[in-house]
């Protein structure tokens, strides 16, 4: 099918790009558990982090789906027009976020444990504000089918935070070692998180500039019916994106809250942190396949086989997804020197996380139908009954289990989400989904996730082959039963 083999396409280019660039930051996690003194240090950036996610999907407004909806509907709006409209929305609201921070700084203050210093908090909401207003240009890169410039862009402001980042943590403390009269004039010791936000700030004020050209250049018109339309469409993709982020970083919130030990509420929220960092690698495999996989259900959504495209799309990719999951658990003897020994303690979270994470980008996947009938508010629904089941689990458990009841939480509710919008889904636009196939792939790297650990074997080279081995097994039943266009080098 040439749709697939377009979608194909996109995801290898976004994909590689965006995997790149996920790579590329993701090194800041080794960077920071090996020079970082303090487990809290590293428990502390995970907690400001989070917040982000939450504040950065306030300040897009869901206005990246948004803009993919009505700019490829050419005959009833112009192009132009509607990217306008969606930047000159977005700007309003940073603006109005920007202004109502620094008019009530002190309201805003109480939210934050008192642990974070308030130079921290204003550089975390000048780069939050930054992110969330350049999230429009790079939608619109996307509309535009440019993901080399895309992928640039997004890989300069990693690659500048990474060497920002260690210029200060690794270059600098040096330089304070040997010749303190270089760098006395800006120094501080203790104030890693700092220099790491610092950094952020630096990367991303670049990023922001380089980006400019691609908001001028073209007549800005503001069409009210129009926004209000995209407004409309957007306001339940927000509340549905703040329950689903909250889903993914809510844990990292309250932990420190209701964590019984005050004083090792952050050291654990580190460990959880770095070990949780190593399960980011399903996140960028899903990340990369969204960033082709929006453009495509809309583009696609008049064709006849359009159903067809979308369930073979989610075939593929569940199959991919579960070979990660088993890549990573398999080499996890390796893998774990990703993050300093002192937080190995929680690497029985990531088989859990990992799945979880799955979980997730399936029932993304499946809000196609709800996307494609304009019932956006059904995904408000399940995200907010994937939020209680997460907080209520989270808020009961992680008293008495710590960070094992954070990984469990995630895990039910992403599955709660993904059956829901499923069965649901179902009645609203019927999807004939292989499920057949999905069981079977599924079962088959339980299966062989099983073997493997209940398989001991001593020496780490024999087990790291024997593994290997299993690998090769869910690959060839792959290959030979799914992925017929390697055998025959044709393309679907």
């Amino acid at each position: 099918m040439a749709s697939t083999k377009s979608l194909a396409k996109d995801s290898v280019i976004y994909g590689g790009t965006t995997i790149i660039v996920r790579l590329v930051s993701w090194l800041t996690t080794p960077l920071f558990t090996y020079t970082f003194v303090q487990k809290s240090d590293f428990g502390m950036i995970v907690n400001i982090y989070a917040y982000a996610a939450l504040i950065t999907i306030i300040l897009t407004f869901g206005m990246e789906t948004g803009l993919f909806r009505f700019i490829n509907q050419g005959d009833k709006y112009k192009p132009n027009t509607v990217y306008s409209t969606v930047i000159l929305i977005v700007s309003g609201i940073v603006l109005l976020f920007l202004t109502s921070f620094f008019c009530f700084f002190n309201q805003f203050r109480i939210i934050w444990p008192s642990q974070i210093p308030d130079n921290y908090i204003r550089m975390f909401f000048l780069i939050t504000c930054m992110d969330g207003f350049i999230a429009v240009p790079f939608a619109y890169l996307r509309y535009k089918k440019r993901p080399l410039k895309f992928g640039f862009f997004k890989l300069l402001q990693a690659v500048l935070y990474i060497l920002f980042c260690t210029f200060f943590l690794v270059v600098c403390p040096w330089i304070n070692k040997h010749h303190p009269g270089l760098i006395a004039w800006f120094w501080r010791d203790n104030f890693c998180v700092g220099y790491v936000l610092f950094s952020n700030l630096l990367a991303t004020g670049i990023q922001t500039l380089c980006l400019l050209p691609y908001l001028t250049g073209f007549k800005y018109s503001f069409d009210w019916g129009l926004a209000k339309k995209i407004l409309a469409y957007c306001f339940p993709l927000v509340i549905m994106g703040l329950a689903g982020i909250s889903n993914q970083v809510l844990d990292k919130l309250i932990f420190p809250v209701v964590f019984p030990d005050d004083n090792s509420a952050y050291d654990q929220l580190g460990v959880y942190g770095a070990c949780f960092k190593i399960a980011v690698i399903m996140v960028m495999f899903t990340q990369a396949f969204r960033y082709a996989f929006d453009p495509f259900i809309f583009e696609k959504s008049k064709d006849k086989d359009a159903k067809q495209s979308y369930a073979v799309a989610t075939k593929y990719f569940v199959m991919m997804g579960l070979l990660i999951f088993l890549g990573v658990i398999f080499y996890m003897d390796i893998i774990k020197y990703f993050v300093a020994s002192a937080y190995w303690e929680a690497l029985p979270i990531i088989p859990i996380v990992l799945m979880g994470e799955l979980f997730f980008a399936v029932y993304y996947n499946l809000s196609i139908w709800y996307k494609l009938t304009d019932k956006t508010y059904w995904g408000t629904i399940f995200s907010i009954i994937g939020f209680v089941v997460i907080i209520a689990l989270n808020i009961i458990y992680i008293p008495e289990y710590g960070y094992m009841a954070c990984a469990w939480a995630s895990f039910a509710g992403n599955l709660v989400m993904m059956l829901l919008s499923y069965f649901i889904g179902q009645k609203y636009y019927y999807i004939r989904y292989d499920l057949k196939t999905l069981f079977l792939y599924t079962g088959l790297a339980l299966a062989l996730y099983a073997v493997a650990i209940f398989t001991p074997v001593e020496n780490l080279g024999l087990r790291l082959a024997f593994r290997t081995v299993l690998i090769g097994v869910y690959c060839f039943v792959m290959i030979r039963r799914d992925l017929h266009f390697i055998r025959s080098k044709t393309i679907i």
